[in-house]
């Protein structure tokens, strides 16, 4: 390969990887957790709501992978109840699953989400409590690998298999959402 090949698939390789959010600059701690603007605020909209996202994870790996969480909101709640699995909550709490009440909607550490899924109204309010209890069943909340799984997206899949009414597809780079294919379910052992 020449050089002038060489120099332009550098150059093309840096406009890719800056443009793709994954060229992150300054610490994890200083990204941005602020809301994207994708859910309704529950007080303009009182049906229930079920949302799915994506966002690039931090650093040169959101090149390759996507960070994967499930929003829901019941009819006239006040706030959306986020359901995901992050890896380093293993070492304070002992489990990477995450249920709790927050934005469904925040930037994951700077990369705005990509609204994957969007249900309201009655069709919601009948998934809603099928997503909490699927959530809390997930057999892997003690466990966390980013390569092959369980991780994240591992979580979101689990979700989507036990709940298949959402018709919830992860996008390719969501690594570890194939793992629930190559590994038995420890609750069936």
């Amino acid at each position: 390969m020449n050089k002038i090949a060489k120099i332009s698939i550098g150059i093309l390789l840096l406009a890719v990887m800056g443009g793709s959010g994954c060229a992150n600059r300054g610490s994890w701690r200083d990204s941005s957790r602020e809301s994207a603007g994708l859910a309704p605020l529950p007080a303009d909209e009182k049906q229930a709501v079920v949302q799915a996202y994506a966002a690039r994870v931090w650093g040169w790996r959101g090149f390759f992978a996507d960070h994967t969480w499930i929003a829901t909101k019941a009819a006239n709640a006040d706030q959306y109840t986020v359901y995901e699995v992050i890896g380093w909550r293993l070492r304070g709490s002992g489990s990477a699953l995450r249920i709790e009440k927050d934005a469904p909607d925040r930037k994951w550490f700077g990369s705005t989400p990509e609204l994957l899924l969007d249900i309201r109204g009655e069709q919601a309010a009948e998934l809603v409590p099928l997503v909490d209890t699927a959530a809390k069943q997930y057999p892997y909340p003690d466990t966390y690998r980013a390569f092959p799984g369980p991780n994240s997206n591992t979580f979101t899949a689990w979700v989507a298999q036990q709940v298949p009414r959402l018709g919830l597809n992860l996008p390719l780079r969501a690594v570890g959402k194939s793992y629930l294919l190559i590994t038995p379910n420890p609750a069936e052992k």
